[in-house]
């Protein structure tokens, strides 16, 4: 039997020197990372970017995350938890944006790609397998 290394799998995440993103005036984000079985995953860590905005977001023991950012029709996002053996990609897209990359996506699938809105916030879960899976990119 041979123990597992760090090059093998990703995770767990410490929050230690995290703290969360803000932008003044800005939108909330708020969403949860779930497995397989949609059982919350309590230690990923998120990472948006998109221009000047970056930053990352550990989530909690029921597996949410939170940010501010300014307006924006879509971040880039990258997914890093237990039991990967490497980071997964995608994106966030505002409700009614668009662009070449949403495009290519089957149009029965972008949905899992589209935050929508939930009073003053946006809501957007990660799926990290199953039925309404996350398009996650190569």
């Amino acid at each position: 039997m041979s123990v597992p290394t760090p090059s093998q799998t990703v995770g767990p995440f410490f929050g230690v020197g995290l703290g969360p993103v803000e932008a003044r005036g800005g939108v909330r984000v708020e969403g949860q990372v779930l497995d397989g079985a949609g059982e919350p995953v309590p230690d990923a860590l998120i990472e948006i970017s998109r221009g000047d905005t970056f930053g990352r977001c550990r989530t909690d023991e029921e597996g949410a995350f939170h940010f501010t950012v300014a307006e924006t029709d879509f971040l880039n996002v990258t997914v890093f938890a237990r039991g990967l053996l490497r980071h997964l990609s995608t994106r966030m897209y505002a409700p009614g944006e668009s662009d070449e990359v949403l495009a290519l996506v089957e149009p029965a699938r972008r949905h899992t790609l589209v935050a929508r809105p939930d009073g003053e916030v946006l809501r957007w879960d990660i799926r990290l397998q199953g039925p309404d899976e996350t398009v996650f990119f190569a």
